[in-house]
């Protein structure tokens, strides 16, 4: 069964998709490596922490091309990329018309979050507004499938 996600990628709905991804939050990233907690609390952590803030209010509040900068410095000042911030900011230039600097997020993201049924979607979206409609079906479907997997309770 696919998830409300798959299906608003399906339909090629970017604002549901938007709705779904502020509602998601972090999820995905539960569990994941995070050196965050094991730095000292210096300045550079608080930046990293304000930034992710503000590109946070940025894309709850549909500021896309703000979303975009804060999230473009929080990926050059993170020692571990975060999948969700690539995710977040592939959609935000697909929004704003960039097929495809959403692709090389979504992309990023996959690397970041290989089990993540989301970068699969988005590189399903970023690859159908490029016209590769092959491509995107085959990315749409295997984002279903991992996420059957996980729905299972598998490790993929």
């Amino acid at each position: 069964m696919i998830s409300p996600l798959g299906k608003a990628c399906a339909r090629m709905d970017l604002t549901a998709v938007h709705d779904i991804l502020l509602k998601t939050g972090y999820k995905e990233e539960e569990g994941a490596e995070n050196e965050l907690s094991f730095q000292e609390w210096t300045q550079q952590v608080q930046d990293m922490l304000n930034t992710k803030k503000f590109g946070d209010i940025a894309f709850r509040d549909k500021d896309f091309k703000n979303a975009i900068d804060y999230y473009s410095k929080l990926v050059a000042m993170m020692s571990v990329p975060s999948g969700t911030v690539f995710v977040r900011r592939a959609l935000s230039y697909l929004i704003i018309g960039q097929p495809e600097l959403a692709l090389r997020d979504a992309m990023q993201a996959q690397v970041c979050l290989p089990e993540c049924p989301t970068a699969f979607y988005m590189q399903a979206l970023a690859l159908s507004k490029l016209g590769m409609e092959t491509d995107a079906q085959d990315m749409l479907n295997d984002g279903a499938s991992f996420e059957a997997k996980k729905q299972n309770g598998w490790r993929v």
